[in-house]
């Protein structure tokens, strides 16, 4: 089975609210999920989730602390996503590859439809204080 190394931002404000992202593209198209992407060859998981936060929302970020790594079996391939707590630190997180975005508070991150993989996610951030 092919193996999928990714890193996911935590994008977290002032209020604890998350953002979270809606593809609007390929077979999980219209699902939610935290923004990233794929690891480069030769680079570190900060350094590729600040690139990707770059490429997709043109939004400078500053990557905390990792909050898990989820490894998740999807029928075409094996998921391996490192997951870390970011704050925005430049930019307007302006939407170039997704469909629609959202901020939304723990009490409110079951209103959308996440990826499988995104899903046990959830769970650790409504506990998390």
């Amino acid at each position: 089975m092919k193996i999928i190394e990714v890193v996911a931002a935590i994008i977290r404000d002032a209020d604890e609210r998350i953002f979270c992202t809606q593809r609007g593209y390929g077979d999980w198209k219209d699902w939610w999920e935290f923004p990233g992407g794929k690891i480069e060859a030769g680079e570190s998981h900060k350094d590729a989730l600040r690139r990707e936060i770059r490429e997709e929302l043109a939004t400078e970020i500053e990557v905390g602390s990792l909050l898990t790594t989820v490894e998740y079996d999807y029928p075409k391939f094996h998921l391996t996503m490192h997951c870390y707590l970011c704050t925005v630190v430049g930019g307007n997180l302006t939407l170039l590859e997704h469909e629609d975005a959202r901020w939304l508070s723990k009490e409110d991150l079951d209103t959308v439809r996440w990826l499988p993989a995104d899903r046990s996610i959830i769970e650790l951030l409504k506990d998390k204080r």
